[in-house]
């Protein structure tokens, strides 16, 4: 009986990790930025800050964008409260301000990362540093690269970048 019970639920948990990462057409096809992201588990608190930033439409269209995506470790780190904070809608800009300045227009693989200065969709630059075969964005770890999406692509970082 109680494997009656895990199957449904198994089955269940299995189509939230397949199904948002799937075009309607193509079952290997990624989804866009906002839904790759929804679908990986660790972007929760992201995901949430994109919503409250109006920022979901802007994500899912063509692009293509190099999104530096914080895990929700990542924003564990900022001090305690700051995320509250941002996710208040009188606060809507500046939390704009910032998830604007983890992206950059274009589409960015790990191969074509080099040294450099990078404008960002809000208009600032975000510096890359290449050395001993790590990557850092504005001092934060470049952890996982190259998480495909059509309209994109994602590299998950271990630090929230701020803009000046």
């Amino acid at each position: 009986m109680k494997i009656l019970r895990i199957l449904p639920l198994t089955a269940l948990g299995l189509s939230t990790f397949v199904l948002p990462v799937a075009h309607a057409g193509d079952k290997s096809a990624p989804g866009d930025i906002v839904v790759v992201a929804s679908g990986a588990g660790s972007f929760n608190t992201l995901v949430a800050a994109v919503k409250a930033a109006g920022l979901v439409e802007t994500l899912q269209g063509d692009g293509p964008f190099t999104v530096f995506a914080p895990t929700d470790d990542a924003f564990a780190k900022l001090p305690s409260g700051t995320v509250e904070n941002l996710l208040k809608p009188e606060n809507k800009a500046q939390l704009v301000a910032i998830l604007t300045y983890h992206v950059v227009p274009g589409k960015v693989m790990a191969s074509d990362v080099k040294t450099m200065k990078a404008k960002t969709v809000n208009g600032k630059e975000l510096s890359i540093l290449v050395a001993d075969g790590k990557v850092t964005v504005d001092k934060a770890n470049v952890v996982k690269t190259d998480v495909a999406a059509k309209n994109g692509v994602i590299h998950v970082i271990d630090a929230v970048i701020l803009p000046n």
